[in-house]
């Protein structure tokens, strides 16, 4: 059994610095799956648009520039309100989206009261040998990469 905790939020898709149009937006933390977070885009097509990322990531970011790569988050002011900036890469393009900086702050602090930073593994359910698996480059199972 495992606890989630969900957010819905408005994002604005950002187009030019003087256009945005709403994007409707789900955040989910599952304690299954403590390091990350997920995020659903409902864009108006009949399938959502799903990111994953990690917790940390979106923690740092909520106070200064975190990222490499395909996810960017950092805040920034916008006519006067906190505004957390995520920047999403993706083989089939890219996007800028604003989101109310208290909105993902509140959600995100729920997240760290529920499994505070550095509990995560106690969450796992993963077996040494499952972990061993993992670890090694070996084509064949319980065979150490050589």
């Amino acid at each position: 059994m495992y606890t989630t905790i969900e957010r819905e939020l408005d994002l604005k898709l950002v187009l030019s610095p003087e256009r945005g149009i709403p994007v409707p937006a789900r955040l989910l933390y599952r304690t299954d799956d403590p390091y990350a977070v997920h995020i659903t885009f409902h864009i108006g097509s009949d399938v959502p648009v799903y990111w994953t990322f990690a917790r940390e990531l979106l923690v740092e970011g909520v106070c200064r520039p975190a990222g490499q790569g395909d996810v960017r988050v950092w805040p920034t002011k916008t006519q006067g309100h906190g505004v957390l900036c995520l920047a999403l890469r993706s083989p089939d393009g890219e996007a800028l989206l604003h989101a109310p900086a208290p909105a993902v702050a509140a959600w995100l602090e729920r997240t760290l009261r529920l499994v505070p930073p550095g509990t995560e593994p106690t969450l796992m359910n993963v077996s040494d040998g499952e972990l061993y698996a993992l670890f090694t480059l070996s084509d064949e199972p319980g065979e150490p990469a050589g």
